[in-house]
């Protein structure tokens, strides 16, 4: 307990599943989280919970896609906090296509707004506040193993993670160049449960259930089993924490030995 004690920790897509359990597990460890998403509802349940068990959190509305809204965002957490010492860019959306001649430029650019933009625009203005406050940081950007080897079914998808995982490594360079303390990693959970798989159905079918992970995690995970949100959260928490002071520019894999085929 209190890995990162009193340190401030911004979450997005912290409503539900991944984001979740990150705003959790911080909270747990000591740190006040602000944890925003579009899911007003859920967003409220989980500080209630927090709360219930002796954490600090608050919830923000917020679209990561809208420039405006980080400027809002990052403004209450300076006027609540005064300084942010983690900023997990956890926010984003999973969309397939039976093949990529099939997909709408529509949906090709909602994928790309929420998943890099928004992952941009959070370290755009998260950083700027990280160097005002003057306690450097720490930086954690969820990407996916998609960022790291390509899917048939899920090539616009791979294409954003790919494009977190670089973004990731060249602001990790620029802070250590400036030597402002902020480190700059990226997650790349593998085979997960949360909420995303029931965009991502492979098949093209158009069902809404999501494929089934305990089926598809047998066949294609070593350890032949799915994640869960508190394998990823740990790993976060580890980045976030002064144990890793010494880990920057780099990728945590956390997949159960998935891209290790």
């Amino acid at each position: 307990m209190g890995r990162v004690q009193d340190k401030v920790a911004l979450v997005t897509g912290g409503a539900s599943g991944i984001g979740a359990a990150c705003a959790t597990a911080l909270a747990r460890e000591g740190a006040a989280v602000v944890l925003t998403d579009l899911q007003d509802d859920k967003g409220a349940a989980l500080v209630e919970a927090i709360a219930r068990s002796g954490g600090r959190a608050r919830y923000l509305h917020h679209d990561v896609t809208s420039e405006e809204a980080w400027v809002g965002v990052i403004a209450e957490v300076k006027s609540a906090y005064g300084r942010l010492d983690i900023l997990v860019n956890n926010a984003g959306i999973g969309i397939a296509s039976p093949s990529i001649t099939t997909m709408s430029l529509k949906d090709f650019r909602r994928q790309q707004a929420v998943n890099v933009e928004g992952v941009f625009l959070g370290v755009k203005h998260g950083l700027a506040f990280m160097r005002e406050a003057g306690h450097g940081g720490s930086i954690v950007n969820i990407s996916s193993v998609a960022g790291l080897k390509g899917s048939p079914t899920l090539a616009a998808y791979s294409a954003t993670k790919g494009a977190v995982r670089l973004l990731s490594k060249a602001v990790a360079l620029e802070c250590a160049a400036a030597r402002d303390g902020v480190r700059v990693n990226s997650v790349h959970p593998g085979i997960i449960e949360t909420p995303i798989w029931l965009g991502i159905v492979p098949d093209g079918s158009g069902s809404n259930a999501g494929p089934d992970l305990d089926a598809l995690s047998a066949m294609a995970v070593p350890v032949g089993v799915k994640g869960l949100p508190d394998d990823i959260a740990n790993g976060v928490v580890w980045l976030a924490s002064e144990e890793s002071r010494y880990v920057t520019g780099t990728e945590l894999v956390i997949d159960g030995g998935l891209t290790a085929r």
